[in-house]
Formats: C-alpha cells, structure tokens, sequence
C-alpha cells in the first residue's frame, strides 16, 4: 500500500507539468489581448498600454513567459488576478468552500439514488422495478448536466416558486435551499451511472458459488445480499464513484455558472471570459491535481473494502 502510495504521487510530477504545458498554451490561443482587457474601457496611450505589458510580463515572448511561470509555481505562486488584483491562490481558497460542499451535497445524492436503485433492479431483474432503473440510467446519462439545471429552475423556481432560482444564499439553511437544485442536476447525472454500474456488478455477484453456499447455510435473503453480494460488487462502484467525485469539480463549472453560484466553476468560466491567464491557469491546475489525488484514494480505497487486493500484482 505505501509502495503504490508513493508510486501514485512520483507521478504527478510529469503528469502535473503536461497538465500546466498544455493549459498555458491553450489559453495563449483565445483571441483577444488581456492589456486592453485589464483597461476596459478607460482611454490609455500606447505607452501606458505597453507598461500593462510589461508589469504582467506580457511582453516577454510566450516561451519565457511559461518558462517564469513554472518557475513561480514550483514555489507555490499561482499568480496575480490581472482584473481582481488578488493572489489566484487567494481566490481559489475562497471559492473552494462552496465548490466542496455542492460537490460533497451531489455526490451524497447520487450515491442515495444508485445504490439502494442499483441494489433493488439486480436483486429483483426483469420486473418494473430493473426497467424503471434502465430507463432512468437512460435519461439521466443522455441529459447534459447544464440543460438538466435549466429544466429545473423552469420548474421548481419559475412554475412552482419553491427555490430560489440563483445565488448561494447567505449560510445555513438559505444556502441549503440555493444549493439543492444544483445538487440535484449534479446527481441526477451521476446516479443514471452509478446506478447501472451497481445493478451490473450485483448481477454478476449473485451469480457466483459463494452466495449459492450462504443461502444453503440457511443466511437471510438480506443478509446474502448486503453482507456478501454487494459488498464484493463494491470494487466497480466505488471505481467508478471515485471517478464522478473527480468529475464533480468539472462538471459544477457548467453548474455554478447557471446557477449563478460564487464557487471555482464560476472562476474560471469568469476568468476565460476576460483572458485573466494567472486565474484560468491555476484554478485549472488546481482542479487537476485534485482530480488525481482523489483517484489515489480511490485506489487506497479499494484494500480496505476488499482486503483480497493487493497492489504488487497478487490476489
């Protein structure tokens, strides 16, 4: 487990420099010249215009300004905000609190969905209850997360005025009620998934030998399914839960920008926006590196659920 451990985080490092390689140069390719963009609209001579350049080294060419910034982020220095004038490590910290707890609040939502959904559509195959579930894996996996929230809003906020339509909200049960409909659209999404994956796997776990001896022992029909079957069916959903909790962080940009919440996704689209490269660069790091160290643990995961697994290529 600590060879793997560590294995997992030697690679991060060219896997973290491919990630910042390719981010800073795609940004380079938006149209558009972040100096008259930090002006605005304010009249400026060519002069005043050019030392903008040359305060956010924009002036230098783009294979030193990147060779600068990696030099400035193997220190920790994510950068200014060109528009903010507030350190990008500052505003991530901000805005993460509430990336997090939309995040956290969905994938709780998906997981209360799957899993009893997926469970019940294995154990009871070919009745209404395992059709409702494919068709509800259908819709939910064809329905964009963005046009899903849009729905929502017309609904519950417009049609029938039961949540606020935009906004986080102030804190406590307010913020509750703002974050709700985008964890909503959120784990609608990744229920749909979750929930084939935990029928596919149940599937396969009430077939093996193993639950043929429980039931013969004379175990109840709840104890075969819940301490056996789906216990061993728990590698697949916990791999692919660990992946959506990684695609959570992505997948609330399109959310929060809807839903006109304050959090990294509403950051980021802002900062694309406005060529701000020092916010789009490290919010977008930040993510990755996140995404990666939550497949770690995903991995660290899977030993203590199934003790069986070993990591050196022996079961």
């Amino acid at each position: 487990m600590t060879r793997l451990i560590v294995t997992r985080l030697l690679t991060l490092i060219p896997l973290m420099f491919f990630i910042t390689s390719v981010v800073f140069f795609l940004i380079r390719f938006v149209p558009g010249d972040p100096a008259r963009i930090i002006v605005g609209n304010q009249r400026i001579t060519p002069e005043n215009l050019e030392n903008i350049r040359k305060q956010y080294r924009l002036d230098r060419p783009v294979l030193v300004q990147y060779g600068l910034w990696v030099r400035d982020l193997s220190a920790g220095n994510l950068g200014r905000s060109y528009r903010q004038r507030t350190e990008v490590r500052t505003l991530i910290v901000d805005r993460l609190p509430l990336t997090l707890k939309l995040g956290t609040f969905s994938f709780l939502i998906s997981l209360g969905i799957a899993l009893p959904l997926g469970v019940v559509a294995a154990v009871r195959r070919n009745s209404w209850v395992d059709v409702s579930a494919t068709v509800f894996s259908l819709i939910g996996a064809s329905s964009p997360v963005f046009f899903t929230s849009i729905l929502l809003i017309l609904l519950f906020a417009y049609k029938l005025n039961w949540m606020p339509a935009l906004g986080a909200g102030d804190g406590g049960f307010d913020q509750f009620k703002h974050l709700l409909m985008p964890a909503l659209a959120l784990g609608f999404s990744l229920a749909a998934i979750t929930t084939r994956i935990t029928r596919q796997a149940m599937v396969e776990s009430l077939t093996q030998d193993y639950i043929e001896t429980a039931r013969a022992k004379g175990l109840s029909s709840r104890s075969v399914v819940l301490k056996h079957a789906f216990r061993n069916a728990l590698i697949p959903v916990i791999t692919v839960a660990g992946l959506q909790f990684g695609f959570l962080l992505v997948g609330t940009v399109l959310v929060e920008y809807t839903f006109g919440l304050g959090g990294l996704g509403s950051l980021l689209v802002n900062a694309v926006q406005v060529r701000d490269y020092p916010v789009v660069q490290g919010t977008t790091i930040f993510i990755a590196a996140m995404f990666i160290l939550i497949n770690l643990v995903v991995d660290v995961f899977y030993g203590i659920v199934d003790p069986r697994v070993r990591y050196d290529g022996r079961r």
